[in-house]
């Protein structure tokens, strides 16, 4: 990526905003779940950390810097991500009572997600919402024939 005041590449701009552009979508599309689900982080909780993941992720492969770099990144992002996901988990009155786990790994997840396609891994991030919308659908509806669905 150009930095300020360098010449404008027109193709480093279009794999950029490839990338930020498959990050939003894909994040888009687990917070439309958690949206049809009637959780609170959704849509636009979703397609954030997606962009924010693969925005930190590329700010550190634009700098050619070393993998160590991109690991540390990623390492800050994982634990940075945790404090948003706390937050969706809420504990009743008793301990069976708790809610918001589901969503707190989704927007986990959604980190994941964003982080993969701004280091142009695509097709995991692809796969990975996959298997996340699967999960979430399949399993929902498994937990309700046996009666334990509770998020």
């Amino acid at each position: 990526m150009e930095q300020l005041g360098e010449s404008f590449d027109t193709l480093e701009l279009s794999r950029v905003a490839l990338r930020l552009g498959v990050a939003a979508v894909l994040g888009a599309l687990i917070g439309i779940e958690r949206e049809w689900m009637r959780k609170a982080a959704g849509l636009r909780t979703h397609t954030t950390v997606a962009l924010a993941s693969a925005t930190f992720v590329m700010i550190i492969n634009e700098g050619d810097a070393a993998s160590d770099g991109i690991s540390r990144v990623i390492q800050g992002i994982t634990a940075g991500i945790g404090f948003l996901g706390a937050g969706t988990i809420l504990k009743g009155n008793s301990a069976e009572t708790i809610s918001g786990l589901t969503t707190a790994a989704t927007i986990w997840l959604t980190a994941a997600i964003g982080a993969a396609a701004g280091a142009g891994h695509v097709d995991v991030a692809v796969l990975s919402v996959i298997a996340a919308l699967v999960t979430l659908s399949l399993f929902t509806l498994v937990e309700r024939m046996i009666g334990t669905a509770r998020d």
